[in-house]
C-alpha cells in the first residue's frame, strides 16, 4: 500500500509520526516508527528519524510492505455453544480468549475453535483471518457471540448490526454508586488523540454511540448494572461507562490501574443476551448465555460487604 500526504501550514513543526498516527488511524504509532526506522516513509524522497519536524509543502511517501500472514489452523479447543444450526452459530466465549488471529495471537482463538468445529463451513467475507466473524466482544469480555457459517447469512447479520436491529443486553460492575435507577450515554466514540490503543469520546474523528444503562444492585462503593447497546463501537461500554465517572470493574484500560480484588483479569463485562432475526427463516432467535463463575463470586463478596 503507498500513500502519499502534503503538508499544509497548520501542520508546520509537527513531528511526523503524531502526524501520521492521526492520518492513518488504521496504523499504530509504534508501527509507523518502525516504518519510518525501515526508511518506508521518507519525507521530500528523503529518509528521516521519527522525531522530525514537517515544514509546510514538505511531500510524505508512505509505503507499506504487505505482510506475510501465517496460516491459520483449526484447533480443537473446547466451545460453550448457545445455539446451532446450517446458517449461523453462537457461542459463549471465555474471559481471556480472543475473538480471530492477530500479531501475537494466531493460536487458541475463537476462530481456530471454530475451524476445527465447523470445518470449512464458514463465511468467507471478512477473509482468512475472520471467517465467520461478523461482530467481535474484547478479550477479557464474557459472552454471547453469533458467527456466519454461509455469506447468505453473513451478509443478512451484517445489515442488521448495521441498522443496530440486533437485540444485545451486557451485565457489569462498575466502580461507583450510580444514583440514578437508568440512563442513557449518547456520546461519539474515536481513537483517543494520544493513546491509539484507545478509544475516547474526545477524538476528533468519531462515530455516533449510544449506551442505554440500568441499576440492578447497589454495593456502596460498586453497582451492578445492565447495559443495553444501541450502537456497537469499539470498547463502548468500557468508554461511555467510564466517560460518565463509572468505570467497569477490574478494566485498568479506563479504569483504575490497580484492581481492589487480586485475581480479577480485564473488565467485569458480559454479554448476556443475544437477539436476531433468522437469516434464512425470519424468525426472531434469542439467546441468553449464562454468567460466568467469577462474575457471580464477585458479587456474592460484594452482596456480603455492602
Amino acid at each position: 500500500m503507498s500513500r502519499s500526504f502534503i503538508i499544509e501550514k497548520e501542520n508546520n513543526g509537527a513531528r511526523i509520526d503524531r502526524f501520521l498516527a492521526d492520518a492513518t488511524p488504521e496504523l499504530s504509532r509504534s508501527r509507523i516508527q518502525k516504518l519510518i526506522k525501515d526508511a518506508h516513509i521518507t519525507v521530500n524522497e528523503k529518509p528521516v528519524k521519527s522525531n522530525y519536524r514537517l515544514l509546510t509543502d514538505d511531500v510524505i511517501s508512505l509505503s507499506i510492505p504487505e505482510l506475510k500472514e501465517p496460516d491459520i489452523l483449526p484447533e480443537a479447543l473446547p466451545l460453550d455453544i448457545l445455539y446451532e444450526d446450517r446458517d449461523v452459530i453462537v457461542v459463549n466465549k471465555p474471559k481471556g480468549m480472543v475473538v480471530h488471529p492477530a500479531p501475537g495471537h494466531y493460536t487458541g482463538t475463537l476462530v481456530n475453535a471454530l475451524l476445527y468445529h465447523c470445518k470449512d463451513q464458514l463465511s468467507g467475507i471478512n477473509g482468512d483471518l475472520r471467517p465467520g466473524i461478523v461482530h467481535r466482544i474484547d478479550m477479557d469480555t464474557t459472552g454471547s457471540l453469533i458467527v456466519c457459517k454461509n455469506d447468505l447469512a453473513h451478509q443478512n447479520l451484517s445489515e442488521q448490526l448495521k441498522e443496530h436491529s440486533i437485540h444485545r443486553i451486557y451485565i457489569a460492575i462498575v466502580h461507583g454508586n450510580i444514583k440514578e435507577d437508568e440512563g442513557t450515554v449518547n456520546a461519539p466514540i474515536g481513537r483517543h488523540p494520544i493513546d491509539r490503543k484507545k478509544m475516547s469520546t474526545h477524538a476528533k474523528q468519531s462515530r455516533h454511540a449510544v449506551t442505554h444503562y440500568k441499576v440492578l444492585e447497589r454495593f456502596g462503593n460498586y453497582t451492578y448494572i445492565q447495559c443495553k447497546l444501541e450502537t456497537g463501537r469499539t470498547h463502548q461500554i468500557r468508554v461511555h461507562m467510564s466517560s460518565i465517572g463509572h468505570p467497569l470493574l477490574g478494566d485498568q484500560v479506563y479504569g483504575p490501574k490497580k484492581c481492589p480484588f487480586p485475581g480479577l483479569t480485564g473488565q467485569t463485562l458480559h454479554a448476556k443476551t443475544l437477539g436476531f432475526i433468522h437469516p434464512r427463516s425470519g424468525e426472531y432467535i434469542e439467546v441468553d448465555a449464562p454468567i460466568p463463575e467469577y462474575f457471580n463470586n464477585l458479587l456474592d463478596i460484594l452482596r456480603k460487604k455492602a
